[in-house]
């Protein structure tokens, strides 16, 4: 064989890590038959392979091992030929255990393991995306860096041989780089149970991120994740560390390096915050807390007053807040704070005002009987918005005021209790009030009422009479005194408000005048004194040791001599000159004071009475001297009800005079001695008077004196019945004196009469001064109602007087007024003295009984700074006087005169009617008004109201005494009568009979001459302008038309 062509190419087909596969070609075309040798050399190894073909697979090589191929053809006789070669590596394993030993963010390093290595480099290929690189590494380990966080990365590696060209097949390993810690780690929300964090991520890759955050409180861990850069942790402990750290984290496993951040949570809210005390300057808070760290808490208190805040800490749940500010609002706002001093729960408030301080200097301004003052000082800054609060304690009863100022009165209590005021001073929130600061006292005991003083009868003691005050009293004080003597007594307590009271005093002087006070005690308090001006009683008079001396002045007559009886038990009133026939002394003379000299003459008795003589009489006619009076007996007087008569001559006579402190007579006159206080002197000695002169004027002078007798008892039994006839009907009087004057003929009468300043008017008036000056008034000077009269020398007649019906003893009949004559009645007027304190009921019930609808009042209640009249009339609310209820209905205030309106009731009826009251308040006292046109019309408007009046009801005018202004105005009514039915004016007359029923009627001469000025005016102006002066000014009448309601007839009471 020829030897073969050497093949042209040499090719490695494949490189495997064990096996190469090589093809070649051969030019010759006789190639078929060849065969071929392929040696195959690694170092000092050498094998040999057989192919028949133009290719070989060469197998079992070793990895990553230089070969050298060299290719020969054989021929068929085994001849060699030329050879081909070639080297190359196969390629090297794959790594194994490729692994990652690290991964960072931006740096992973990797691992792997390859058993033929020492000759080995390796080639990393780092894969992301679209991005490719390639790093080198000749051991079996790479720290690959520059990556970016958090992103996917496929790491391949590939060992390469020897010839830094041959690579092994790559082994791969995908991984995810870290992300980046996240940033700016912060808390937006810290709450009780929950934390709200945030944070940000710079990555490119964060879109791919979730976060993982690992909660960790002691060794409690917890994990949440979020797919957001925030995250609410929820269901945390309250008030209790927690570490909270961030990761990143990508493909759901890969986490980034966490970021911490440790805080507490809030602890919950303070319970139950309660105030367990105020005071002035601190105030004690307490709570509860629930949570369980509420051991390692303390707590922050703050304070807050207006702009002032300032904080305290607390280890417990409890404080003590002090220096606070008195009475002043505060804000307590108690936080708890957990362990690390900073972290807060939320605040929980109480508001309120700090106590004030208690008041100070209590003091009491004023005690009265119903009322007390009180007033006290605040010294604290707040005071300006304090009120307070009086609590007034009295017993188990329990009031409140309440003041704005530091003072206070103190109304509606009760007289003479004891009374606790206890004065709190109260924030401005109207409730916390400051410690109490207290007085006791007695508020002063209610002065008695209707305190009245009466003489005992025919005894030196007062009884004093009153109404037990309203309120509480421990008794009474009674001071009796005058000008050299004083004692005071004490009188027990009461307890039935209106209940009448009485005490007796211990024995007086007779017939003298006491001061009385008596004051209500309620144990160390008293009331101020009421008092009275009081008179012991009269009594029997002492009975002179002296018999009276006796003379015979002829042989029919005698004279008795006798000396004034002392005046110690009272005034003598008068004297009875007794004579008797009894030849041993005088026996019981008081039991004959009732025997006449007509008995004596029957010889029904041997004593009598034959003179009766007033003190004040008793000095004149009769010879007086060095109080000595005489008396003439037989001289044929015939005072009172019995007669002087003459004596018989040659009979023997003795004489007791007795005297009277009082004296009381009956219808005829005559003495009844058990109503009289009288006592008796001895008798004297028997005198025997002479024998007749001659026989013959004896004769005639029996005869004469036996006619004397027939006609002095029939004159007595027509006296006698006229008396008992006229008791029946009206009063009588002395005959009226009278100077009638016709209308046309007045004029010239006026003027004469005015001539020389009103001389002839002047001595009208003083021939007037006499009239009826000696009727007695008995009841009026009696002990027991000097008290009533408001002038001493202005006193009721006996036989006028208006006399109270209603009555609970003898002296309460009686009132100062006097019935007067109208025009046409006899009783058409009441003349009165303006009301006292003490006689106020005593007016109503005279008003009521006497059945008046009218009452002209001519004086102010005050003239020139004195009492003229008590106010007896209420102003708005009904008020009682006594048992007769009066309430003022209407005013009509106009610049002369008032009218009042009132309606007149008795408690406990349904009887009821309207008094209407005319008040001129032009007139001054003792003079005259300013006009007679004044007063004129005045009358008119009463005179029309009046007509309208039942008949039988009289009008009631008063001033102060009841004489001067109240006799004028009854005057002007009867004379403007008399010239409107008579044509006539009789102006003395109308006076005299005034005088004839009152003392003292029209007081002046300057009031007479006014009557008689009026009386001129009117006629004047009837002659002058053919109108009517009565009925001129009927504009000032006019408007009256609303207040003039028509009296009520439903009650007519009698007269007494």
């Amino acid at each position: 064989f020829t030897e073969p062509s050497p093949a042209l190419t040499l090719k490695a087909e494949y490189v495997g890590a064990t096996s190469v596969n090589l093809s070649w070609t051969v030019n010759n075309s006789t190639s078929n038959p060849y065969t071929y040798r392929i040696e195959v050399v690694s170092g000092t190894s050498v094998r040999n392979l057989t192919s028949s073909v133009t290719e070989a697979a060469i197998t079992e090589l070793i990895p990553g091992t230089m070969y050298n191929f060299t290719v020969f053809a054989v021929a068929a006789d085994d001849q060699a030929e030329e050879e081909v070669s070639i080297s190359l590596y196969t390629k090297p394993s794959p790594v194994l255990d490729l692994k990652v030993e690290y991964v960072g963010v931006t740096s992973v390093n990797l691992s792997w393991a390859d058993t033929a290595s020492d000759s080995y480099t390796y080639r990393i290929e780092v894969v992301s995306g679209t991005s490719v690189r390639n790093l080198t590494s000749s051991a079996t380990e790479a720290a690959i860096t520059e990556l970016i966080p958090g992103t996917m990365y496929d790491f391949t590696v590939f060992a390469v041989a020897a010839d830094g060209q041959t690579e092994g097949e790559g082994t791969s390993i995908i991984q995810y780089t870290k992300p980046s810690p996240v940033l700016d780690l912060k808390v937006g929300y810290v709450g009780v149970t929950s934390v709200n964090l945030s944070w940000t991520v710079n990555d490119t890759s964060s879109d791919s991120y979730t976060y993982r955050i690992e909660v960790a409180s002691g060794t409690s861990i917890t994990n949440l994740t979020s797919s957001a850069t925030e995250a609410a942790i929820t269901e945390l402990i309250p008030g209790t560390m927690y570490n909270f750290t961030v990761f990143a984290v990508v493909n759901g496993s890969q986490m980034a390096e966490g970021v911490s951040i440790s805080l507490y949570t809030k602890p919950s809210p303070v319970l139950d915050l309660k105030v367990e005390y105020v005071g002035v300057t601190s105030v004690n808070l307490s709570w509860a807390v629930n949570d369980t760290a509420s051991d390692s808490y303390t707590y922050r208190i703050e304070v807050v007053s207006g702009t002032s805040v300032r904080n305290l800490t607390s280890s417990a749940t409890e404080a003590a807040i002090t220096e606070l500010i008195p009475g002043t609002m505060y804000n307590f706002t108690v936080f708890a704070v957990a362990a690390d001093g900073q972290t807060e729960g939320e605040g929980v408030s109480v508001n309120l005002y700090t106590k004030p301080s208690p008041v100070l200097d209590v003091k009491v301004e004023y005690v009265g009987v119903t009322s007390v003052n009180l007033s006290w000082a605040v010294n604290d800054t707040a005071s300006d918005s304090y009120t307070y609060r009086i609590e007034v304690g009295s017993g188990t009863s329990v009031r409140n005021l309440t003041s704005s100022a530091t003072e206070a009165k103190i109304t509606e209590l009760i007289p003479g209790t004891m009374y606790d005021f206890t004065v709190f001073a109260v924030a401005a929130d109207g409730q916390t009030e400051g410690e109490g600061v207290s007085i006791n006292l007695y508020t002063t005991p209610a002065l008695v009422n209707s305190f009245r003083c009466e003489p005992v009868l025919k005894e030196s003691s007062l009884m004093l009479k009153w109404e037990c005050p309203p309120g509480n009293n421990s008794g009474f004080k009674i001071k009796i005194f005058n000008d050299t003597w004083e004692k005071e007594e004490g009188a027990p307590s009461c307890t039935g408000e209106g209940s009448a009271e009485t005490f007796t005093t211990p024995s007086l002087d007779y017939f003298s005048t006491y001061t009385v006070t008596i004051a209500t005690l309620s144990n160390s308090s008293e009331s101020d004194p009421v008092q009275r001006m009081c008179n012991t009683s009269i009594t029997d008079p002492p009975a002179p040791s002296k018999a009276p001396l006796v003379k015979a002045v002829s042989h029919n007559s005698l004279s008795v001599e006798f000396s004034d009886f002392e005046s110690v038990n009272g005034p003598l009133k008068a004297y009875a000159v007794m004579i008797t026939t009894e030849e041993q002394g005088c026996g019981s003379l008081k039991s004959k004071l009732n025997n006449t000299y007509e008995d004596f003459k029957k010889k029904m008795t041997v004593t009598y009475v034959t003179y009766v003589v007033a003190t004040e009489q008793a000095k004149s006619p009769f010879p007086s001297q060095n109080g000595t009076n005489v008396v003439n007996v037989g001289n044929g007087d015939k005072p009172c009800g019995y007669k002087n008569g003459p004596l018989t001559p040659l009979h023997s006579y003795r004489a007791s005079v007795a005297g009277f402190t009082n004296i009381t007579f009956n219808t005829d006159g005559i003495i009844v001695a058990e109503d009289s206080y009288v006592s008796f002197s001895p008798c004297s000695e028997a005198v025997l008077l002479p024998q007749d002169p001659g026989v013959i004027a004896g004769a005639i002078i029996g005869c004469l004196l036996a006619i004397l007798a027939v006609v002095t008892v029939g004159g007595f039994i027509f006296w006698r019945r006229r008396r008992k006839d006229k008791r029946n009907t009206e009063v009588s009087f002395s005959p009226i004196k009278s100077k009638v004057i016709k209308v046309e003929n007045f004029e010239s009468y006026f003027k004469k009469q005015q001539a020389d300043s009103n001389c002839g008017f002047a001595e009208e008036y003083e021939e007037l001064k006499s009239a009826g000056v000696h009727q007695p008034k008995f009841a009026a000077e009696l002990p027991e109602n000097r008290g009533k009269n408001r002038y001493n020398n202005v006193l009721p007649y006996d036989i006028s007087r208006v006399k109270l019906s209603d009555q609970s003893s003898a002296s309460d009949d009686y009132i100062n007024a006097n019935y007067m004559p109208g025009y046409n009645s006899k009783k058409a007027f009441i003349a009165a003295q303006g009301p006292l304190p003490n006689t106020i009921e005593d007016f109503w019930r005279m008003i009521w009984e006497k059945n008046i609808y009218s009452i002209v009042m001519l004086t102010k209640c005050v003239e020139q700074a004195r009492t003229k009249c008590e106010q007896y009339w209420p102003d708005k609310q009904p008020k009682s006087y006594g048992d007769i209820i009066v309430t003022m209905v209407s005013e009509v205030v106009l610049p002369e005169w008032t009218i009042r309106d009132f309606t007149v009731e008795k408690s406990n009826t349904a009887e009821g009617h309207t008094v209407r009251q005319f008040h001129f308040t032009s007139w001054p006292d003792h003079g005259v008004p300013e006009t007679t046109e004044l007063l004129i019309n005045f009358r008119h408007l009463v005179h029309e109201y009046s007509s309208q009046n039942p008949i039988e009801s009289p009008t009631l005018v008063h001033c102060s005494a009841g004489v001067g202004r109240t006799g004028t105005f009854i005057a002007i009514d009867r004379l403007i009568q008399q010239i409107e039915m008579e044509n006539t004016v009789d102006v003395y007359g109308v006076v005299y009979d005034l005088r004839m029923h009152r003392p003292l009627m029209v007081q002046t001469e300057d009031q007479y001459v006014f009557l008689n000025q009026c009386v001129m005016d009117i006629i004047r102006s009837l002659k002058d302008r053919k109108t009517d002066l009565i009925y001129q000014n009927m504009t000032a009448m006019a408007i009256y038309e609303n207040v003039t309601p028509g009296p009520g007839f439903g009650k007519a009471n009698g007269y007494h």
